[in-house]
């Protein structure tokens, strides 16, 4: 790379993307931190956990889809400076977010006997509905502050979301602790103390975020909250055409991996568990390549804005090659230094412990060779959504992860043979086809100048 040449893509890109990074990371830390905790409750709490906080996650990545999907056309309109079309897409992702919350509650709170026919046991399931009964009513405050930080993100704001992200930790931590267990006089409320911590958590960083966004003076001129209750129709139509697709895409590649992991415990606890540990080292070395890509959406989107192909194509080398050094990096270390990173998980004294071990160890490797695709995958869609381009991608990922991945997944495991590191052959399969498909897209687009035109993207 030269770096004379790419020196100020480079600065930028980890000006915007680090912070981003840590606000990830931060974001996963709330939620082992909810895990650990509520573990050492009881295990029944725990499972109900588990199975709660997945379904939540499904429903809160489906309507996502608006706040994420919106960077892009905010970063566009923030290089034109124009504040009237920043107020509109914001305000409609709000206005879309807050819909999407009213229309999960239902399932939600009949989560129940839907998880009751499932599978899961009685108790499980009473607990993972109390605590989705008070859990979903933070779904509106957690994807309000994704479109605030959307709106933050694309003015260059990536630093405030990260400190206000991390500030949620030791307050979450805090209510578990006083909630959970019933400490300082309280009462006693397992799982559902988890719950009612969490939306705590959630409304006081809304409320901070949203204060912030209110505060800066570089958006004062935006007006953002003037006439807030007034409908915007074309806006609204347009938000919830670029952001579905998101939200659907998101849905599709988690999908693929609780199909995957569906299919590990079928070998048995030991596979699953050494998978859940490959996996999230394999999710945290993520947070990295999914900073970057939003870093890359933020680029591109102000490359776009400013109709200059050569900025577009300068910041996509630039993310892409940050991802895949970051990549190659963290798989050296995966093949070579598994053993400390999976020994954090596993008690010294448990006897299923060495098996566990011997088995995460060999799940590292393809988990190392994982991350290369999975940096390409993601870099591919932050930059299509960069120039406001969803609905393709949006089919690309429901053909790689569900036709190409998931069926991979279970040939290789089972028919052919490769028991569980088949598994994961299948999620690089998928993922494979979808880097290729977003990055044929992406520079295909780019060579013919569509990304720099006015009007629809491809």
């Amino acid at each position: 790379m030269d770096l004379a040449r790419y020196r100020p893509h480079l600065l930028a890109t980890l000006s915007l993307g680090l912070p981003l990074v840590g606000g990830h990371l931060a974001r996963m830390g709330i939620n082992i931190t909810d895990t650990v905790m509520v573990g050492k409750y009881g295990v029944e709490e725990l499972a109900a956990l588990v199975i709660a906080t997945s379904v939540l996650f499904i429903l809160m990545m489906l309507g996502s889809g608006y706040g994420i999907g919106v960077l892009g056309l905010l970063a566009t309109a923030n290089a034109r400076n124009d504040t009237t079309e920043i107020r509109r897409a914001t305000r409609m992702a709000l206005w879309l977010s807050a819909i999407h919350a009213i229309v999960v509650m239902p399932v939600l709170w009949f989560a129940g006997p839907i998880l009751l026919a499932l599978g899961q046991t009685e108790t499980v399931s009473e607990l993972s509905q109390q605590y989705l009964r008070i859990a979903g009513w933070g779904v509106g405050a957690t994807l309000w502050a994704m479109a605030l930080n959307s709106y933050l993100a694309a003015m260059e704001r990536t630093q405030v979301v990260l400190w206000l992200t991390v500030a949620g930790i030791p307050l979450n931590i805090l209510f578990n602790w006083v909630l959970i267990f019933g400490n300082l006089g309280a009462p006693e409320m397992g799982v559902r103390g988890a719950a009612i911590a969490s939306i705590l958590t959630q409304y006081l960083s809304l409320a901070a975020i949203l204060a912030y966004a209110l505060w800066l003076p570089q958006a004062r001129p935006i007006s953002l909250m003037q006439r807030f209750w007034r409908a915007d129709w074309p806006a609204f139509r347009a938000i919830f055409w670029l952001g579905l697709p998101v939200g659907l895409t998101l849905v599709a590649e988690v999908g693929m991996f609780v199909g995957t992991n569906i299919m590990m415990g079928w070998f048995g606890t030991k596979e699953l568990a050494a998978h859940g540990i490959a996996l999230q080292l394999a999710s945290i070395a993520f947070m990295f390549h999914l900073g970057m890509s939003n870093a890359g959406t933020i680029r591109a989107g102000r490359a776009r804005g400013l109709g200059d192909a050569t900025m577009l194509r300068d910041a996509a080398a630039t993310v892409i090659f940050l991802s895949v050094v970051f990549g190659i990096l963290t798989s050296l270390s995966f093949i070579f230094l598994p053993d400390p990173m999976i020994a954090l998980y596993l008690k010294a004294d448990d006897p299923e412990a060495p098996a566990i071990m011997e088995i995460a160890v060999g799940l590292m490797f393809w988990a190392a060779l994982f991350q290369l695709v999975d940096a390409l995958q993601v870099q591919g869609l932050g930059l299509l959504r960069g120039v406001q381009d969803t609905r393709v991608p949006m089919y690309y990922a429901a053909f790689s992860y569900w036709i190409i991945g998931l069926p991979a997944a279970y040939l290789f495991a089972f028919p052919l043979g490769f028991g569980p590191p088949g598994l994961w052959v299948g999620l690089m399969a998928g993922l494979g086809v979808a880097s290729f498909l977003m990055m044929h897209r992406f520079y295909n687009g780019l060579a013919r100048g569509v990304w720099t035109r006015e009007g629809e993207p491809g």
